[in-house]
């Protein structure tokens, strides 16, 4: 017998997946007893769920394969060159079409969203489901039956196998619609968003924007109830970066989809930031006549901020505590200017005038024609954004390698590139029909670079709204959705003030902080870079960092037990050179400092 039903997305469910969602009970007969219904045998780990498993005439079965503890998975990652199961587990590579036709070889032609399901053991199972999300431009393996996924990871850059091997959750995640190839470099290439002709591709946007979100969520669930016999009793978005972005774009767009949902060092204002994090290199061609700052000086000059504006109770901390109070200066500081040009440095690391001020411009943010004010004045942080200024920088004692190292965020710059619809702008590794890149951004001036900027807004339409900035979040707070939002402030790719911005924006949106911190919290971390690391120039910085698994199970406790997250108590990776620990608190409190050890968070209240 076969039933099939449409569920409230539409997606049509085959029978294993509905009577699964029907919770695998009878319906009440008109006497009150229950009337049985055909109810399939829920599914096993073999080549029968390629035909068992059909929610809908979109999606199809690529890969059924069982592993046990132990056994070496198909591909490494960025983090373990040899991984394995660490238990018995069931994975499923789904296709989600219609994708997008064209020429075999172009980044823009794509089957589809490849979706990846780790299943635990139907005896491990916790009855959550556990979702990652992704770095970049995504387009990892997802959809490859050779290799599993290489670089869709949490929050804290585990991997999803470990996550389902380790705590026993389904855990998912996609390619997002298109496919660059093996390996975590593979997300740094936006050639797909352009056509073979040079226009938006603006089907795949959409799929990378927000529907591969959805999509997986859908059938991840549908899945699950089919393997089980039981939909998961909670549901958890878990992502940084591209994943952050991601987080937020789920809460925005489909608040039912997760109960609980955190949003690490997010790439949100996607096309505002990305323009601005070319600004760096843009400042080395026109101030510097295209001589780049070599990794000594930017490091000198960063150092040198950290140890004016890292002292807490008489302590140097080592990395800065609060990155609205810092306006060091470089030009005005002898030390790091050399000799030959009034200062007193004469170390082949020293700066001139004008490469201390093209540092001062790098800290505060894109302008519309390249200037920056004196620091004293503006240090860049505020607020609201005001006068020729754009976007934000990254913050003083940040490591400037990121942007400003030996080439530009490949990431950002195949975005300028498409903004602009000009692929030669971008570097060689961006391919399309009417001509690869050509490094053509170092001729960018800074009027081009703002009108770049004007251009991604303009074209959210086309971009699916992949700025991901719409503040109103009131579906999601309806729904009873929980939201931890975190950002380090240190955070050397993307801006972190472009997560301060946003949140207030949501609070001024639906009545004030207090109106949203039921549902929605916003952390500061001084020190922390992209992702759980040391983000500052400082190697010996060992600022408190996040723990594995720390702010998932801060989400859970606050979905499932109602424990509403506060002050949250961090604590360093390294003893060397001295353990460090620290409060973060919820914005819009600071963690500030009352007495005692600086570097202990008793030290410290969240006012």
């Amino acid at each position: 017998m076969h039933r099939s039903s449409r569920n409230k997305d539409g997606v049509t469910l085959g029978a294993a997946a509905l009577a699964a969602l029907f919770s695998l009970v009878g319906c009440g007969g008109s006497d009150g007893g229950t009337a049985a219904i055909d109810v399939p045998k829920a599914l096993t780990c073999d080549d029968s769920i390629k035909t068992s498993f059909k929610p809908d005439e979109l999606t199809s079965v690529l890969l059924v394969r069982s592993f046990k503890k132990g056994d070496p998975l198909l591909s490494p990652n960025a983090f373990d060159p040899n991984p394995v199961a660490l238990n018995d587990l069931c994975l499923v590579k789904l296709l989600v079409g219609p994708g997008n036709p064209g020429p075999a070889d172009a980044p823009s032609t794509s089957p589809g969203i490849g979706i990846e399901v780790w299943l635990p053991a139907k005896n491990r199972w916790n009855g959550r489901f556990h979702a990652t999300g992704n770095g970049g431009w995504a387009g990892s393996e997802e959809s490859d039956v050779m290799r599993n996924g290489s670089s869709a990871v949490g929050n804290d850059y585990r991997f999803a196998a470990a996550i389902a091997g380790s705590e026993g959750s389904v855990t998912a995640s996609a390619d997002n619609g298109h496919q660059s190839g093996p390996g975590v470099q593979s997300n740094m290439n936006g050639s797909f968003a352009m056509n073979p002709d040079g226009t938006i591709n603006t089907t795949l946007w959409k799929d990378f924007s927000e529907r591969s979100l959805h999509e997986l969520a859908i059938k991840t669930k549908a899945l699950t109830a089919a393997y089980y016999g039981s939909a998961p009793k909670f549901s958890y978005w878990d992502g940084g970066s591209t994943g952050g972005r991601q987080a937020l774009k789920l809460a925005q767009a489909y608040p039912e989809d997760f109960d609980g949902i955190i949003s690490g060092f997010p790439a949100i204002n996607w096309s505002r930031f990305s323009t601005a994090a070319i600004f760096p290199q843009v400042v080395m061609q026109r101030d510097l006549g295209g001589s780049r700052l070599t990794a000594g000086q930017l490091d000198l000059v960063s150092n040198a901020a950290i140890n004016a504006c890292d002292v807490v109770g008489g302590q140097h901390l080592g990395y800065v505590p609060d990155a609205t109070a810092c306006a060091y200066d470089p030009a005005k500081d002898a030390q790091v200017i050399c000799h030959a040009n009034g200062g007193s440095n004469s170390t082949p690391t020293c700066v001139t005038p004008v490469q201390a001020n093209a540092i001062n411009k790098m800290w505060y943010g894109q302008t519309t024609d390249g200037s920056v004010p004196s620091p004293a004045l503006d240090n860049g942080l505020s607020t609201n954004l005001t006068g020729l200024q754009r976007w934000y920088g990254v913050t003083r004692g940040t490591s400037l390698l990121g942007l400003a190292g030996d080439q530009p965020s490949l990431i950002a710059l195949h975005h300028v590139a498409v903004e602009l619809q000009d692929s030669r702008l971008a570097d060689p590794s961006f391919r399309n029909a009417r001509g690869n890149g050509a490094d053509g951004w170092k001729q960018l001036t800074y009027p081009q670079l703002s009108d770049a900027f004007d251009r991604g807004i303009a074209l959210q339409a086309s971009f699916a709204d992949i700025d991901t900035d719409n503040p109103d979040l009131s579906a999601f707070k309806a729904r009873g959705g929980k939201l931890l939002h975190y950002h380090g402030e240190s955070d050397q790719v993307i801006m972190p003030f472009g997560s301060v911005n946003y949140y207030n924006r949501v609070a001024s949106r639906m009545g004030g902080f207090s109106e949203i911190q039921d549902f929605y919290r916003f952390y500061l971390i001084p020190g922390m870079g992209h992702g759980p690391v040391n983000g500052t120039s400082n190697p010996a910085a060992n600022p408190p960092l996040p723990a594995p698994g720390q702010i998932y199970d801060l989400i859970t406790d606050w979905v499932e037990k109602g424990i509403v997250p506060d002050r949250i108590n961090l604590s360093s990776q390294s003893s060397t050179p001295v353990s460090k620990s620290r409060p973060i608190c919820p914005y819009p409190k600071k963690a500030t400092y009352v007495q005692g050890d600086a570097n202990i968070a008793a030290s410290y209240n969240c006012i």
